[in-house]
């Protein structure tokens, strides 16, 4: 897909939304090959890159999280071949830095989510990240009861009798150890260990292994213990899942615990209180790394008090109070063969670079992203000069090039040493390659600059426009019509029989109708389809006759309107009819409707103004009316939270809050069932003011909102 070549910074909403798409399916398949199967196709780097893409967008549009996000879960589901155990408690991931300003920003955020602390009073512990399998073993009365894989962080895979046979493991604990315990880790095998293996396996014949984590993963999922003991597996213990009594208040007490009571723990582990501390700390650990006897990976950073742990609180699968600093991906030198642009369902051209095929980190690459008419000039989204000397990337270069974020990787920068003298400057195309419409960068009416991206301005003229908003349409977390592929999409799209041709939504609906209508062209006839194929096709449409309101508002396809932005549009307008009649009535901006809107938490004027032009523009209301005849939008159904005396509640906090920080009070908010809104309007239910609140204050007291302090509010919810 085109956009996802564009950077983190220069997408749009809905480009950001189709990149998170392509980023959850990805991930998921790379999860299910690393974790179920222990048989990675690409390397760790190339892993993190994706995932620090996915974060980044994540980070940048907030309201874009997906129930399928990478974020959103751990792992893989168990593999099948054993046992489930659920875990009392989940298995959470981490989320990933990648740089000293990454750390720093995650100290701050620590700083800024608990409130007023003072500099280095917060201690943080930094231990080596170890590139093994996550384990979890259970003691009852002291006694090993059950291990598990992390699996999906919520169930994993039942191989305490492989567990048992690792040495490093106790199968009893001390007398004074509580009554319920649950030790967590990582199950590694050693590099010299692992080279002995395959020296071994090599002598006899037999088929060398690729390296230890898989190694040690597919041993411990053998059904035949005597091998997962014959392998020698170790163990570091650094968490804890379910305690029945906490042995300790900080996370640095707890590892100790776990020395004391007999577990191995990793003699690198440091408690440090500053970012220079910590980064020094990483530094040295990377120094030491090819030494190690061990795989590492990168070093993670935890809040080592337990209660600003609790504080801290958890981001949707992974903890506030926690992060793992990753060490850099790797990068190779190669020549640029080509440049091509590509036209995506935004229309946005996006240069690709053809590169001559190149070995990154174990992948061959044959593509790279140039994002954008400026970056091919060496300008940064802020107009500054992104590589040495500004100079930019022409078709002949010699270029350096890093597997960063992309499904293609990135040009890093250019060694004009090797530019050839017949080389000249690339020129961006001022037409569509597609339809030859004109192409242009729109300017931001409020900074005055010019967008980055250059688009296409033949909208739904454009075939690869309108096609590719087909493909949006029928996607997964959209209409997520089976067998709809990219391949029958195009093929329905690029016929010209009216029998079959498929250019707008509605026309998928019609298309059985056209199909029984017709005496030539039957669809069960021609290659690559038949009559079960067919007949499944016209099921699978039927069955989105009816479809839920955030999957309507997504497949849409408005411009910056994602799948978390129509799920937080479904909740607050409950239908479509009372949708699309606020987005009408939005139009005269800062009237009740249009600040309505702008209310919703998550929903900027950039977004509102791109619905409201959506419902202004004719051809788009054709469209949707003639949708309308096919296909039903279901009512949301209202969110409640169990014994919650806000949930369905709309909530505003303003002013100075003095008893927890704004972002501890949206989460808490969020937890119990209420809706967080960031201005005023007559459908809030509570205004929590704190000192200082001024025109929200005001606002709330005209309309007639129930103004609380801080203190009332905490009573209401239960403290």
């Amino acid at each position: 897909m085109a956009d996802a070549l564009i950077p983190v910074e220069d997408l749009s909403e809905e480009q950001a939304g189709q990149e998170l798409i392509r980023l959850a399916a990805a991930i998921a398949h790379h999860d299910a090959l690393y974790h179920g199967n222990d048989q990675p196709e690409i390397s760790d780097a190339d892993y993190d890159a994706l995932k620090r893409r996915n974060d980044a967008i994540e980070a940048r549009f907030p309201t874009l999280v997906r129930s399928d996000s990478p974020s959103q879960r751990v792992g893989a589901a168990p593999a099948g071949i054993f046992s489930q155990i659920t875990h009392a408690r989940p298995m959470l991931s981490l989320d990933n830095t990648f740089s000293d300003e990454d750390v720093a920003d995650f100290v701050a955020s620590v700083y800024r989510f608990l409130g007023v602390m003072p500099d280095n009073s917060i201690a943080f512990t930094a231990e080596p990240k170890i590139d093994g399998l996550s384990m979890s073993i259970r003691y009852e009365n002291r006694r090993l009861k059950t291990a598990a894989t992390r699996g999906d962080g919520t169930t994993g895979e039942n191989v305490t009798a492989n567990i048992l046979t690792i040495k490093d493991i106790p199968t009893e604990l001390p007398a004074d150890a509580p009554d319920v315990v649950e030790v967590r880790g990582e199950v590694y095998m050693a590099k010299s260990d692992f080279l002995a293996l395959n020296a071994q396996m090599e002598a006899e014949g037999r088929q060398t292994y690729v390296n230890p984590r898989n190694t040690a993963a597919g041993s411990l999922r053998q059904l035949d213990a005597k091998i997962t003991a014959s392998r020698k597996l170790k163990f570091f213990a650094y968490a804890w899942g379910e305690m029945s009594i906490m042995p300790s208040d900080t996370q640095s007490g707890m590892v100790e615990t776990f020395k004391r009571w007999g577990f191995p723990v990793n003699p690198l582990t440091r408690r440090l209180t500053s970012v220079e501390e910590i980064i020094t700390h990483y530094r040295k650990i990377g120094l030491q790394r090819a030494d190690l006897d061990y795989d590492i990976d990168g070093v993670v950073y935890k809040v080592d008090r337990l209660d600003l742990q609790a504080r801290l609180g958890f981001r949707s699968r992974s903890p506030r109070w926690a992060t793992a600093h990753k060490f850099p991906a790797e990068q190779a030198f190669t020549k640029v063969e080509a440049i091509d642009i590509q036209v995506g369902r935004t229309g946005a051209l996006t240069p690709v670079a053809r590169l001559e095929p190149i070995t990154v980190g174990g992948v061959v690459v044959t593509n790279a992203t140039l994002h954008n008419a400026d970056y091919i000039e060496g300008i940064g989204n802020g107009g500054e000069r992104i590589r040495e000397e500004g100079h930019d990337i022409r078709i002949g270069d010699t270029v350096i090039v890093q597997r960063a974020g992309d499904v293609i990787p990135q040009v890093l920068d250019v060694v004009l040493e090797k530019r050839p003298e017949t080389s000249a400057k690339y020129e961006f195309p001022k037409t569509c390659p597609v339809c030859g419409s004109h192409a242009v960068r729109e300017k931001n009416d409020k900074t005055g600059k010019l967008d980055s991206v250059t688009r296409c301005t033949g909208g739904f003229v454009c075939s690869a426009q309108a096609k590719e908003h087909i493909k949006h349409f029928v996607s997964r977390n959209a209409f997520d019509i089976e067998g709809l592929g990219t391949k029958q999409v195009d093929f329905f799209f690029d016929s010209e029989d009216p029998a079959l041709m498929i250019r707008t939504a509605p026309d998928i609906f019609t298309l059985k109708q056209r199909q029984e209508a017709s005496s030539l062209t039957r669809l069960e006839n021609i290659d690559g389809f038949g009559r079960v194929s067919v007949r499944k096709l016209f099921d699978a449409i039927d069955a989105r006759r009816e479809i839920a309101l955030n999957r309507f508002i997504f497949a849409l396809g408005i411009r910056h309107v994602g799948e978390t932005t129509a799920k937080l549009l479904a909740r607050s307008y409950g239908s479509y009819a009372a949708f699309a009649e606020a987005m009408q009535e939005a139009a005269p901006k800062f009237g009740e409707a249009w600040n309505e809107l702008n209310s919703i938490d998550g929903i900027g004027e950039v977004v509102a103004a791109s619905m409201v032009e959506f419902f202004k523009e004719p051809r788009n209301l054709e469209v949707v009316s003639r949708l309308l005849k096919e296909v039903a939008p279901l009512d949301a159904e209202a969110v409640t939270a169990s014994n919650s005396p806000v949930a369905g509640k709309t909530v505003v906090f303003t002013g100075s809050l003095e008893r927890f920080t704004r972002d501890e009070a949206k989460a808490r908010a969020e937890s119990l069932g209420a809706k967080v809104a960031g201005s005023v309007s007559k459908k809030t239910d509570y205004l929590v003011a704190g000192p200082g609140a001024g025109s929200k204050l005001d606002k709330a007291r005209e309309v007639g909102v129930t103004v609380m302090t801080e203190d009332e509010w905490l009573a209401l919810i239960g403290g």
